[in-house]
């Protein structure tokens, strides 16, 4: 506003044209008309609001709410504490309300909040996500609604559940694992975890997915990934130099490349005089349609295979990574974990690769990787919209405000999960924790559909990283930072010593 004054000001100082001065004062008046709109909308809104019985809770500053708090608690690996606090304030254990992103928010609290969000997916609620997330993966599962999405979600599942696991990928994920500790890990001492797996899952899953094994493609795919998924948490202002207008550009190349790889499966699929070679994905996608017998565009695959890659390999490198680091933290569970893997391993064949039946027998590591989950969730919650005014906790929560459920404090409930800070995989034997107590993949119709995929993906790269190696920690209390996943700031350096037996 300064700014346009000071033009107006030079304007009349230096005798420039009267068209240049009437612009300078039209932007002036429709810069005082766009905060007066501002005012009058929040003053609007608020009175509207107060005649509701609001949860508890502040909007902070003005437009920016608490934003720079909770982004704060994420980046100091802590997403728990922003929530935490505030109930604590609030003298609410289940819901308040704050302003994060620009938009309105109530944050739900623990178990119950989980299972009411998730109980009344496409009831009173659906999936929401932050512009940037929106915009950089384009119309996709995550981004769809109803019917499109139900749809959506059951052709995945159908290759992405455990009856398509138990078929396919086991023994594939295997071979790509042996070859990368066996070219990457074998003769080194010393290695930077998160560096390593997380090409080496982009790889596996650019195999799986699209049945690409050229070295060049996952190099240019991986950098301009990791470009990419810097924007994700980001306020969408498309300013170059900006990581979202940098990851913006990223995305929009990957799908350019996604398009002309599905163009050419196209192509090979159609002079293909006998059933389809290709098991992958993304003829998978090829091929289905509809109830209407509509198939998706090209840039509809692109979008989701994008969102896929993101999924089936982002979320498992921070996982192993977390992994590595609680073992090495942890030497009994190191020693157990190794104790299961060695029984499974002594009772096969010489290089007889891992099956679906190997992978059942994995309960105790499973156990160990729910805790590291647990403590550390990938991610730290999502997002929901409110599709109709309703009532929980005694509260109403007006149509169209966002939710977020926190994975993170549901983790961390005494009541739930006593001596929360401590690291006990015994506390997921049996029937393990409360229902909607532990919920790193989500729950409900929208439950990450790649939840199988993952379990396979870790306990094959568990069981061959744990069978040759053991590992020091060069930096025990490396910080934990969510940008936008859990992550060790230098990336878990270790030092190898391998196994003589």
């Amino acid at each position: 506003m300064l700014s346009i004054g000071k033009r107006v000001a030079m304007c009349v100082k230096h005798g420039q044209d009267r068209d240049t001065l009437t612009i300078a004062a039209m932007l002036l008046l429709a810069f005082s008309l766009f905060i007066a709109v501002c005012v009058f909308l929040l003053i609007h809104c608020s009175k509207r609001e107060t005649k509701k019985n609001l949860p508890p809770g502040s909007f902070g500053w003005p437009f920016i709410g608490e934003t720079l708090v909770y982004l704060r608690s994420l980046r100091d690996g802590t997403p728990e504490r922003f929530v935490s606090e505030r109930m604590k304030t609030y003298g609410s254990p289940l819901v308040f309300k704050t302003s994060l992103l620009g938009e309105r928010m109530v944050i739900f609290c623990g178990p119950e909040g989980n299972k009411f969000l998730f109980g009344n997916e496409n009831k009173l609620v659906a999936s929401w996500w932050p512009g940037a997330i929106r915009t950089l993966f384009g119309k996709c599962l995550n981004t769809s609604r109803g019917e499109e999405a139900k749809w959506l979600r059951k052709m995945m599942l159908s290759y992405l559940g455990p009856d398509a696991l138990s078929n396919r990928y086991t023994a594939t994920m295997d071979i790509v694992t042996r070859r990368h500790i066996h070219t990457h890990w074998k003769g080194r001492s010393e290695v930077k975890v998160f560096d390593m797996v997380k090409p080496y899952l982009f790889e596996l899953t650019c195999l799986l997915f699209l049945s690409l094994d050229d070295p060049k493609n996952f190099a240019e795919l991986g950098i301009l990934f990791n470009i990419f998924l810097k924007g994700l948490g980001e306020i969408p202002i498309s300013i170059p130099g900006t990581r979202f207008y940098k990851a913006k550009k990223a995305a929009n190349a990957i799908k350019k490349k996604l398009v002309v790889i599905i163009k050419q499966r196209k192509l090979a699929m159609e002079q293909e005089q006998k059933p389809s070679s290709f098991e992958d994905l993304l003829s998978h996608l090829l091929v289905s349609s509809d109830e209407n017998g509509q198939f998706l565009s090209e840039m509809e695959i692109a979008n989701n295979v994008l969102l896929l890659l993101f999924s089936g390999h982002d979320t498992s490198a921070v996982s192993i990574t977390l992994l590595m680091k609680s073992l090495g933290e942890h030497p009994q569970v190191y020693e157990n974990v190794l104790k299961e893997q060695l029984s499974i391993l002594e009772a096969k064949a010489p290089n007889e690769l891992l099956n679906w039946e190997d992978i059942q027998k994995m309960r105790y590591s499973w156990n160990v990787i729910c805790e590291v989950m647990r403590l550390t969730p990938p991610v730290a919650g999502a997002f929901r919209e409110a599709l109709v005014d309703f009532e929980y906790a005694g509260y109403t929560i007006p149509k169209g405000w966002k939710i977020i459920w926190s994975a993170s404090i549901s983790h961390k409930e005494e009541d739930n999960f006593p001596n929360a800070t401590a690291f006990d995989p015994s506390r997921f034997e049996g029937a393990g924790p409360t229902p909607f107590a532990f919920v790193p993949f989500g729950g409900g119709p929208r439950m990450c559909l790649g939840k199988e995929l993952a379990r396979v993906q870790i306990l094959v790269f568990l069981h061959n990283i744990v069978t040759q190696f053991k590992w020091d920690l060069l930096i025990p209390d490396e910080k934990i930072e969510y940008d936008p996943l859990a992550t060790p700031v230098k990336g878990l350096p270790i030092r190898l010593h391998p196994h003589t037996i």
